[in-house]
């Protein structure tokens, strides 16, 4: 009866000792501290986004620097530049950051560089073999970019 009583109160998740209330709450901007750019993005707020993403910069976050190439390419006026240096960035700190890969080959077909898409499209090819929403798009691209050439 002990050990199931044990049992129970195990499986019940963490408790809060009484000098302790209210429980601490975890805030879902503390869960992801990229929550508010990422909302900025779905929204297509690229300078909000920028301007949120700079104001908390996480040099060391592959993340982070998806984002801010994200939406440095996605603006207005795109800064491809700076965008890929984000990119290339993230690979640097997560070689296998399937976002950047992806992304990185868009830009590439933006600069017109088919070949440099196609070895991201590779990579991403070697990341997830049994397919990825991140390869599936960028093969669309692909395709895409190779229907529009005469």
């Amino acid at each position: 009866m002990r050990l199931l009583a044990l049992t129970a109160l195990l499986l019940a998740g963490p408790t809060w000792a009484a000098d302790m209330s209210p429980p601490p709450q975890v805030s879902a901007a503390a869960a992801d501290p990229l929550a508010a750019p990422r909302q900025l993005i779905a929204a297509r707020d690229w300078a909000g986004a920028l301007a949120t993403l700079r104001a908390q910069p996480q040099a060391a976050s592959a993340d982070w620097h998806n984002l801010v190439g994200y939406s440095l390419r996605k603006q207005a006026a795109p800064d491809l530049a700076r965008a890929e240096s984000h990119y290339l960035e993230a690979l640097r700190i997560d070689p296998g950051h399937r976002g950047a890969s992806e992304y990185l080959g868009e830009l590439y077909l933006m600069k017109g560089d088919l070949t440099g898409a196609e070895k991201r499209l590779a990579v991403l090819a070697q990341l997830c073999p049994g397919g990825c929403e991140e390869r599936e798009d960028l093969a669309r691209a692909v395709t895409a970019f190779k229907a529009k050439k005469p």
